[in-house]
């Protein structure tokens, strides 16, 4: 069985041991290779580089200049505190200070990890594109809230037995998720109708595999920077290869 299957479809796993499963890089990984510095790129007239956002055929959502020198591609799980802290200390700072630049474009790519993580990556993605990112942020922000519905869910016996079309609605609506994104603006009738969208999760669960054959992802959150594996997982060690590449 594959790895992304094993990772969605692990019913016996209990959530403590899911959230367990992310895991920071080598802080001591090396760096890119030096590039002189880019200057800032201007946007179309009357937008920012910010709220220019689209769906890639990888599956992810991009914000930011399709055609910024620096690609930067970031795999996390929902349900991983370290993307948590990313998400909070790191996130605003890329987009704001070099996202907006057009010098760098931003991608995140789902890296789900289990049935939680899977149904919480649908809902995300019930939206446009343009409510991806906001929504994201908001499921990161509220974390602790959203483990604790999770929790609860999961002591119920019936998902060891439920089928594929019935268990992310039946998750969504046992763990309080699809409430939690009602009241951000994806209504409910939208949210089961994304819950109940199979190939929804088996594209999420091939995207798992393809990042582990293309980039060795081990952990989240792990960030692609032009085709390389930075091996970083903070905004502390990122933000430097950042700069050493050119967006400074």
């Amino acid at each position: 069985m594959k790895l992304a299957r094993t990772a969605m479809f692990a019913l016996a796993l209990p959530l403590a041991l899911g959230l367990s499963a992310c895991g920071k890089k080598d802080e001591a990984a090396g760096g890119v290779t030096t590039g002189a510095p880019i200057a800032n790129i201007a946007p179309p007239a009357g937008k920012a580089w910010v709220d220019v956002v689209a769906t890639t055929p990888e599956g992810g959502y991009r914000m930011g200049n399709p055609d910024a020198p620096l690609k930067l591609i970031e795999y996390a799980s929902y349900t991983c505190p370290h993307c948590g802290e990313f998400s909070e200390k790191g996130f605003p700072k890329l987009r704001d200070n070099y996202v907006a630049s057009g010098r760098v474009s931003v991608e995140f790519r789902n890296f789900v990890r289990d049935k939680f993580d899977t149904t919480i990556a649908m809902l995300a993605r019930c939206g446009s594109p343009d409510t991806f990112f906001p929504l994201t942020e908001q499921v990161f922000a509220n974390q602790k809230d959203i483990f604790t519905g999770l929790e609860g869910a999961q002591k119920d016996p019936a998902l060891a037995t439920m089928t594929d079309a019935r268990l992310f609605a039946m998750l969504g609506a046992k763990a309080g998720l699809v409430d939690f994104f009602a009241a951000r603006g994806i209504a409910k009738d939208q949210a089961n109708a994304c819950l109940a969208n199979v190939k929804t999760a088996e594209s999420l669960a091939n995207g798992v595999q393809k990042a582990v054959d293309e980039y060795n992802i081990t952990g989240t959150p792990s960030f692609i920077l032009n085709g390389k594996n930075l091996e970083v997982a903070t905004w502390e060690t990122l933000e430097p290869m950042l700069q050493n590449a050119g967006a400074r």
